[in-house]
């Protein structure tokens, strides 16, 4: 009897740690997310013109997913980095964007944010 106790105490624990663990990192941002959602905003960050529609609902995706500071942080430094690494990108129209699709950024679209500040 002793032993069937510790099995279901075992089982017990185990189930605990599955539940668990999927709630400390649901909400985590990578930057493959804030690549996905912006890439069909690449094109316009490039040349202008009218803003694709999928590029506002890939913002505003990428908007509601970042719930924390550290979701922001992330996808701040994302963003920098991304930035970065494609040339051509206007950042004037980069800072713009969020507005034109209705979005509220809590910090400034651009290669000199410091995203250690973002809140």
């Amino acid at each position: 009897m002793g032993s069937s106790g510790a099995v279901k105490l075992a089982c017990v624990m185990v189930i605990c740690m599955v539940v668990a663990v999927p709630a400390s990192v649901e909400a985590a941002i990578t930057c493959g997310q804030v690549t996905s959602s912006l890439s069909p905003c690449l094109n316009y960050l490039k040349s202008g013109g009218p803003v694709p529609p999928g590029c506002c609902s890939g913002i505003k995706n990428l908007n509601s997913a970042a719930q924390t500071t550290a979701d922001r942080q992330t996808a701040c430094k994302c963003l920098k980095s991304l930035s970065g690494s494609i040339p051509g990108i206007n950042y004037g129209l980069a800072s713009g964007l969020p507005g034109k699709c209705g979005v509220s950024v809590p910090y400034k679209i651009s290669p000199s944010t410091d995203c250690s500040k973002v809140t």
